[in-house]
């Protein structure tokens, strides 16, 4: 009793100096009174009762017990006594406020962009026979303005200049999988199903020479100099010297597992490899046996990489289906700058030679071309015309042009960017006329 009155004291002495009123509210400074809690806030103070609508019915079901003062609209704690706003005839710069206030309205708003995107194609041509196989590169575009294109087991080549069309091989049997041309425009490989690799001359029409090596269809090439680089579904990627009898340089094993869908060389001879195991391996020079970077983070194949012209390092990739991520990357560091969600399979990619843009090329459901602004991957516009997937983008020697392959068996011309500079343009005929050590291929 003694202990239980002497609490009883303590406790009166601790309060005595304060008076409770209906006025006051008792509360710890950092925490809100409970008195503005309401009954259905109360709820969500109980540890099993503290759910928000997850869906449409939940919400019907919380409204008609609790009524139109439903959870997922109720705050537990609410201030009682709120702030009086300011008086604007108080304040003495509401004057030069009011005045300033349409003018930073109108700066925060972003800028109208005065980009011109074509709706339609400068010209379409049939490819009838092109085979809808994701994995194909069947489109390239030589510094010579010749398109050549595989149609089946047959390449065909367009001048872009003349418009004359005229049929460069055929195989015997299989298809042809991808095609890249040299530098110069002097030369064109031809990757087949069978897995062999042949170099061929367009002015001479004859074929070269006849690379073998892998065990199972190409996936892609790539020219840096004199080294030919393919990829294939036996997940080896060769390194070719063509000057030589014995071309094989090196076969690498072991950086990817899938097939190798994708290469490219950037004007530093850095290879950028994408396979169906979903990885980019980046390579810094075409002897190195071992990538630089292995870049996961898409979820899909990764056919559609290409380095951009204008700025060092950095690199496009796209996705398949399972990904559908447009991503830049500083290769040189093998961190992600940026990504985008593209909302279909990502195909092929291009830059700009003179706009800080690239245009990707995109499968089911709407089978379009995609406009994207660098860095910040800002989607400019979409160009649709296809009714087929997209299954490459070939671009002209000045930048101007993209010509698109689609599955619905059409080539289309589509006049996108704006062309080099007569500077870049000679600059580029300079790279491509030195090389002329690929006159001694063998």
């Amino acid at each position: 009793m003694d202990s239980a009155r002497s609490t009883s004291v303590d406790l009166k002495l601790e309060l005595g100096g304060v008076r409770a009123t209906g006025d006051t509210c008792m509360s710890d400074r950092l925490i809100p009174s409970r008195g503005t809690c309401g009954e259905v806030s109360q709820l969500k103070l109980e540890k099993d009762e503290n759910w928000a609508p997850r869906n449409e019915y939940h919400e019907v079901l919380s409204q008609n017990v609790l009524g139109k003062e439903s959870l997922s609209n109720v705050k537990v704690l609410s201030y009682q006594h709120k702030p009086k706003r300011q008086d604007p005839a108080q304040n003495e710069l509401s004057v030069l406020y009011t005045c300033n206030r349409d003018a930073a309205a109108k700066a925060r708003l972003p800028a109208k962009s005065s980009r011109v995107v074509p709706q339609s194609a400068a010209r379409v041509l049939d490819a009838p026979g092109i085979v809808d196989d994701f994995y194909s590169h069947p489109l390239d575009w030589s510094s010579r303005n010749s398109v050549a294109v595989a149609l089946a087991d047959s390449v065909f080549l367009f001048d872009a200049a003349s418009g004359r069309t005229e049929k460069l091989m055929q195989l015997a049997a299989g298809n042809v999988t991808t095609l890249r041309w040299t530098t110069d425009g002097g030369h064109l490989s031809v990757g087949t199903s069978s897995g062999e690799v042949q170099i061929w001359d367009p002015c001479a029409q004859r074929q070269l020479r006849n690379l073998r090596g892998h065990a199972g269809r190409l996936g892609a090439l790539a020219w840096h100099e004199h080294v030919l680089s393919s990829g294939a579904a036996d997940a080896e990627l060769h390194q070719h010297d063509v000057r030589v009898r014995e071309h094989l340089l090196a076969r690498i094993t072991g950086a990817h597992a899938d097939l190798i869908c994708g290469l490219d060389y950037s004007a530093d001879g850095v290879l950028a490899s994408g396979g169906n195991d979903n990885a980019v391996c980046i390579w810094e020079t075409p002897t190195a046996r071992s990538p630089l970077h292995t870049l996961t983070e898409h979820q899909a194949a990764v056919k559609a990489l290409r380095w951009c012209p204008w700025q060092r390092h950095v690199l496009a990739t796209g996705g398949g289906s399972a990904d559908r991520q447009v991503c830049l990357w500083n290769a040189s560091s093998g961190r992600l700058l940026s990504s985008a969600d593209a909302e279909s399979q990502v195909t092929g990619i291009v830059w700009g030679q003179q706009e800080r843009e690239l245009l990707t090329a995109h499968g089911y459901s709407r089978n379009q071309l995609s406009l994207w602004k660098y860095p910040a991957l800002v989607k400019v516009a979409d160009i649709e015309g296809h009714t087929g997937r997209l299954l490459g983008l070939a671009q002209s020697p000045d930048g101007s042009h993209v010509c698109s392959a689609s599955a619905d068996e059409t080539l289309r011309f589509w006049r996108v960017f704006s062309p080099a500079g007569a500077q870049k343009q000679a600059a580029a005929s300079d790279r491509a006329g030195s090389n002329t050590i690929l006159k001694t291929i063998r």
